[in-house]
């Protein structure tokens, strides 16, 4: 085994909490080995002189793939054994984890939170990105779901045979993923990483209400940096933009599950004064089981047609009322019943929506030695953080749908819409499901109803995160 290859399986394990020893201990439990069969490394061992005191399993690096993915030693199997020719039973080639069927479409894969293949789903999510800020749609969507299948799989890859059978992976991908298990690393992210048009785009879609229009304009005009933004006099900025650039630093900052729980508490309280039965759920990552987000997505609905329109404007009166509204922008519904679901497998709804951002109080009033926030232009500490928020209403015959829609993953969301499509003749958004075949919209209370309408097996938010 080359010492790239070795190093890049030592750290892997080490990340894993496993012990690794470069050398021959008594505390050695396991010798693992990668294309040798058992007498190949009994052989190699007399020539070290150290045949006659080994009291541990010789073990196939299959054992290792599947412990990396279990997360703590597994069971040794027959086929994990290498034997040599004293024992009894012949040598059985090693049972590749990728064996198990592998679907194309993220709704029919559990994925939960914790990635065993971080070193590729990282590598392919920023490829994706950057092909995003070249509005290059083929390739972004194509690492995505390689990414995504990757996110899925119970077992690190650690060798190329782990990528049989595995769907999305076209032979760029492998090229990446062999690199990275060879040296550990892929030149290809590298040179995007430390490029300059992807490092300015992504501080410039950073910005609260800059998206890549804007970013590319900056970028033409020769602008890199948050400084040449500010400190160029030409530029005119909505007013969106004018609140995200001064509240930057606590806009671009990490929401905290603790902090999403507050904001949902707030919201809640504040709509149930007006509408006592009203539905109030965070969607997106946090029901998805994240600890960490870049803002909070709020889903409301209330059983009373139309008493659900009048719900955000009431909220801002009284958010305005007790000086915890910093900004907000209401887009009032542009949804038509009469129409079907798109066929736009990534395409917006129309729901009514109000984007805000609030005064979060910090529970040590800001006086914590790491705990102080300001916004640029700002001097002084403040005992408040700026969260952006974003409400959805939607009405309540809709509500299983658009809570589907909203917790994501994107790229689960767009796999589901795809299989409605392809594999069952039925069109489906945050709306509502249609069945072209029977020419007829179906019905649903819960998420779990849409997915019996599918024919897919259900899975938990926590189990969506492709």
């Amino acid at each position: 085994m080359g010492s790239s290859r070795r190093n890049f399986l030592m750290d892997l394990a080490r990340k894993r909490g496993f012990h690794i020893e470069d050398e021959l201990r008594d505390s050695v439990t396991h010798i693992v080995a990668e294309n040798n069969s058992g007498a190949e490394v009994l052989e190699w061992l007399k020539s070290k002189k150290l045949a006659g005191v080994v009291k541990c399993q010789i073990v196939d690096i299959s054992w290792f793939t599947e412990c990396m993915g279990a997360g703590c030693p597994i069971r040794i199997e027959s086929r994990h054994q290498l034997v040599h020719e004293d024992c009894p039973a012949s040598f059985n080639p090693p049972v590749s984890s990728s064996c198990v069927p592998v679907s194309p479409y993220a709704c029919q894969r559990r994925t939960p939170l914790r990635d065993a293949n971080r070193i590729f789903t990282e590598a392919f999510d920023i490829l994706a990105e950057n092909y995003e800020f070249l509005e290059n749609k083929g390739p972004r969507v194509a690492f995505c779901r390689a990414s995504a299948v990757l996110k899925s799989l119970p077992f690190p890859i650690v060798t190329m045979k782990d990528l049989e059978g595995l769907p999305h992976l076209g032979q760029e991908m492998k090229y990446i993923i062999e690199e990275m298990i060879e040296d550990g690393r892929s030149s290809r992210v590298e040179e995007v990483i430390c490029s300059e048009r992807y490092k300015s785009f992504k501080i410039f879609t950073s910005v609260f209400g800059v998206g890549l229009k804007t970013a590319e304009k900056w970028y033409r005009m020769g602008l890199r940096t948050l400084e040449d933004v500010k400190s160029n006099t030409g530029l005119k900025f909505t007013s969106m933009q004018k609140h995200g650039l001064l509240y930057y630093e606590d806009l671009s900052s990490r929401v905290s599950r603790k902090e999403a729980e507050a904001v949902e508490h707030l919201i809640e309280s504040i709509i149930r004064e007006f509408v006592s039965d009203a539905t109030v759920t965070v969607t997106g990552g946090f029901r998805r089981g994240k600890n960490v987000g870049h803002d909070v997505d709020i889903l409301i609905t209330c059983p009373r047609k139309g008493e659900e329109s009048q719900i955000l404007h009431k909220t801002m009166e009284v958010l305005k009322y007790r000086d915890m509204l910093l900004f907000y922008h209401i887009v009032e519904s542009t949804f038509d019943d009469t129409k079907r679901p798109s066929r736009n497998v990534d395409t917006l709804d129309h729901f009514q929506k109000c984007f805000l951002t609030l005064k979060l109080q910090k529970e040590d009033g800001g006086k914590g030695k790491h705990n102080t926030w300001s916004g640029c232009g700002e001097t002084g500490g403040r005992s408040w953080k700026a969260v952006r928020v974003d409400l959805v209403i939607t009405p309540y015959e809709q509500y299983a749908f658009a809570l589907l829609g909203w917790t994501g993953s994107p790229q689960f969301e767009r796999d589901l819409r795809r299989y409605a499509s392809h594999e069952k003749k039925m069109m489906l958004d945050n709306h509502a499901l249609y069945d072209k075949t029977k020419n007829m919209f179906l019905k649903a209370k819960t998420e779990e109803d849409i997915f019996t309408h599918l024919g897919l097996e259900y899975l938990e938010p926590w189990e969506r995160n492709a």
